[in-house]
């Protein structure tokens, strides 16, 4: 998997904040990148911890952050309390349908939705920065 902007990304960040550099952020970044989808520091280390045993939950952690602080990714703390983080680099902004029974996501890329969070917004006063759209119910698999 091509991740050469996103190594980039991560060393400068680290150079403009004086942090140490480490293959071991290298290793995580890539296994972050190559699950293609959102997922727990434990199920990373899960990934990790087949061919890089030494790396450990404290490290994937700490770098987790570093990779939010820099722009690759962002923490998703839902309605189970497990923390899990999507990557944001070269991603479309999009919304999510989330089970509560198997916590399988749906990304939701829609220009309706958006349309109208700024309608929203706008009615109110606000001038929108951000936003995060998490829908929760039963998938149709867990609807059966």
């Amino acid at each position: 998997m091509p991740l050469h902007n996103e190594l980039a990304i991560l060393n400068g960040y680290i150079r403009k904040n004086n942090l140490k550099s480490s293959s071991q952020r290298g290793i995580i970044l890539e296994a972050f990148l190559s699950s293609n989808r959102h997922i727990t520091a434990d199920e990373l280390r899960d990934i990790i911890k087949i061919e890089n045993p030494n790396i450990g939950i404290a490290t994937i952690y700490r770098t987790m952050k570093l990779l939010c602080e820099c722009g690759l990714c962002r923490e998703l703390i839902l309605e189970d309390g497990k923390t899990r983080f999507e990557a944001v680099y070269d991603h479309e902004h999009h919304d999510h349908l989330i089970c509560t029974k198997c916590g399988a996501f749906v990304e939701i890329l829609s220009p309706e939705i958006e349309k109208l969070q700024k309608k929203i917004a706008r009615k109110n006063g606000f001038i929108l920065k951000s936003h995060r759209l998490n829908l929760y119910g039963i998938c149709k698999a867990c609807s059966k």
